[in-house]
């Protein structure tokens, strides 16, 4: 095994190359590639919401070309079971014996990296299928649990809560996501560039440039990286003042804020943070890195009150006063 230097190192070339992989086909977003590429490296699953028509699906599909993992595109419907996700049992007949049994068939969700396609366009009975999976890597169906084979990386869109049709996460399955990523429309210099590379002949493609094995090795050395205790103390400060219950918590904060984000927050800001140093070739993060992947991060983790609906205020603007 490489020593942990060198592996950062390969990190952030590899991460250099699926930026410039991932730019011939998705043109202006980088700030989104950036942290798909930082919640992959770090083992978290992301939730990307945006209106219809924003690349939210060709973005995930071109990062999945860009490595080389198992994949599977689940369309989440009003219509689609559990079973349509995690597998079900069929009676089989052998045609040697005769003799008749149940044999598992393996639903969508046994690959590397699922795209959960309009995750909430399905009632919370099936958007729950995903739950153990996403936790515990695990399926379960009757009495057989099966393991899921790593990395295994759940991307999801969602269309804003606002549009007929939807059905909001429960706040368990949000928490579930390391991520939450928001995508806004293009500016006018991008979106010309997009009309122009996208209605000729020609069509870029990804070219894989990691493979599974390559993907777990670089995600144990994010996990080996040190941390300094003033990194660490800022990280859960910041989760703690979301709570309007804490006693850290401002006057503000216990006004504008019905629940705040839990402990799995703070273990993201932290995983993010080291993401987002080691892609930047560093060995350690800063405060500064924490506070980066901080509104991905804590965003759907903090449910806002009336008062701060009624005044406009949303979870953006809190983590934006927590930081400040």
């Amino acid at each position: 095994m490489q020593n942990l230097p060198d592996l950062i190192q390969h990190l952030n070339e590899k991460s250099r190359n699926l930026k410039q992989e991932m730019a011939k086909v998705i043109i202006g977003q980088d700030e989104v590639i950036s942290q798909m590429l930082t919640a992959l490296f770090a083992g978290g699953h992301v939730l990307i919401e945006g209106v219809p028509g924003l690349a939210k699906t060709l973005t995930i599909s071109s990062l999945a070309k860009s490595l080389s993992l198992s994949f599977s595109r689940i369309q989440f419907t009003p219509d689609l079971m559990p079973s349509d996700i995690t597998g079900t049992d069929i009676l089989v007949s052998n045609p040697q014996s005769g003799e008749k049994g149940f044999e598992y068939l393996k639903g969508p969700v046994f690959a590397n990296m699922i795209l959960a396609d309009e995750i909430n366009r399905t009632p919370p009975k099936t958007q729950a299928a995903l739950l153990q999976a996403m936790q515990e890597y695990t399926v379960t169906s009757g009495n057989n649990s099966w393991k899921l084979e790593l990395p295994f990386i759940v991307m999801a869109t969602q269309n804003p809560i606002e549009q007929e049709g939807t059905y909001p996460l429960p706040e368990a399955q949000l928490d579930r996501f390391m991520f939450h990523i928001k995508i806004d429309y293009p500016t006018y210099e991008e979106e010309l560039k997009i009309v122009q590379e996208t209605t000729g002949a020609e069509k870029p493609e990804c070219q894989p440039q990691l493979s599974a094995s390559e993907i777990i090795s670089l995600q144990e050395a994010i996990r080996s990286l040190p941390v300094s205790e003033h990194v660490l103390r800022y990280a859960v400060e910041l989760v703690r003042k979301s709570r309007p219950n804490s006693p850290d918590a401002d006057k503000e904060i216990q006004k504008w804020v019905s629940w705040g984000a839990g402990p799995r927050a703070s273990q993201y800001l932290i995983l993010g943070a080291k993401a987002m140093a080691a892609m930047d070739g560093r060995l350690s993060p800063a405060e500064e890195d924490v506070r980066r992947v901080a509104h991905t991060v804590l965003r759907h983790r903090i449910l806002v009150s009336f008062a701060a609906e009624a005044e406009g205020i949303s979870s953006t603007d809190i983590v934006n006063s927590l930081i400040k």
